[in-house]
C-alpha cells in the first residue's frame, strides 16, 4: 500500500522489507525502477507532471527524507520509516554480494562511478562492479547498449533529479536490466568525494542541516524544505 504525499504516493515499508521486494524483482521477469524522493524532488512533481508520472511509474517510492515522514505524519497518514537512498543501496549491496550479483553505475563527472566501483567492491567481497559510466551524455542508445552489454543485475542510475526519474521510465524496458535505481549524488559520495553527516547528526535527524553547513550553495534548494512543510500543513487543515 502506498502513501500520498503532496501527490507523490510512497510505499509505506521499512528499509528492511525494501531490499527484500528488490531482492525479489531482481530474481524475477519484469524489469522496474527504484525512486527516492525528497521533499525537494516532491516539491518538483507538483508542478512537473512527466517527473510525477515517472515516479508513479516506479516499482519502488521510497521516502528519502525526514521532510517526507514528517509530512505523511502531519497529513495523518505516517510511513513507517525513511529510507534514504544511499542506505537503501549499501544493503541492497550487502546481499547482492552474498549471491555474487553485479551493478552498473552510471553517473557523476568522469572517474567519479570507476573510484565509486573500487571502493565498493572492496566493501562487499562478492558484488561484481559490470561497469561504469560518467552523467555527461546526451545520446541515451549508446549508454543503453552498454550497460546492455555488461547484462549486471542492478544498475544505479545517479543523474540527479529529475533526470534519472525520467530516463529510468523512459529505458527501463528497453534494459536487459531487472532493477534501476535513481540515487541521486550517491556515486560522489561511495568514491569518498562527499561525506556523509556523522551518525550523531544522522541520529538526531539533522542531515539535511549538516549537508546545507557543509555546502552553503545547498541553500536554494533547501529553501524548498519550508515550503513543503507549510504546504502540508495548509493540505491538512483544509482536508484535501
Amino acid at each position: 500500500m502506498r502513501t500520498d504525499v503532496l501527490g507523490v504516493s510512497f510505499d509505506n515499508i521499512t528499509a528492511a522489507q525494501a531490499v527484500s521486494r528488490a531482492c525479489e524483482i531482481i530474481g524475477g521477469g519484469e524489469n522496474a525502477y527504484v525512486v527516492t524522493p525528497n521533499p525537494e524532488i516532491v516539491w518538483m512533481a507538483r508542478r512537473d507532471s512527466a517527473l510525477r508520472d515517472a515516479i508513479a511509474g516506479a516499482g519502488l517510492v521510497l521516502a528519502d527524507g525526514i521532510g517526507v515522514v514528517l509530512g505523511a505524519r502531519i497529513l495523518g497518514t505516517p510511513l513507517r520509516a525513511k529510507i534514504p537512498g544511499i542506505d537503501f543501496a549499501e544493503m541492497l549491496f550487502a546481499e547482492m554480494a552474498k549471491a555474487a550479483q553485479s551493478v552498473y553505475l552510471l553517473g557523476a563527472k568522469p572517474g567519479i562511478a570507476e573510484e565509486a566501483g573500487r571502493r565498493l567492491a572492496a566493501k562487499y567481497p562478492g558484488l561484481i562492479i559490470a561497469g561504469t559510466s560518467d552523467g555527461y551524455f546526451k545520446d541515451d542508445e549508446p549508454v543503453v547498449d552498454a550497460i546492455n552489454a555488461a547484462r549486471p543485475d542492478v544498475l544505479l542510475v545517479c543523474l540527479g533529479a529529475p533526470r534519472q526519474e525520467l530516463w529510468m521510465a523512459k529505458n527501463v524496458k528497453m534494459l536487459d536490466v531487472r532493477l534501476c535505481a535513481g540515487l541521486g549524488g550517491s556515486l560522489d559520495v561511495f568514491a569518498g568525494m562527499v561525506k556523509r553527516a556523522p551518525a550523531f547528526w544522522q541520529k538526531l535527524q539533522l542531515e539535511w542541516l549538516y549537508r546545507l553547513i557543509s555546502q552553503p550553495s545547498r541553500i536554494k534548494r533547501m529553501i524548498k524544505l519550508p515550503l513543503f512543510v507549510l504546504a502540508v500543513i495548509w493540505k491538512r487543515i483544509r482536508g484535501s
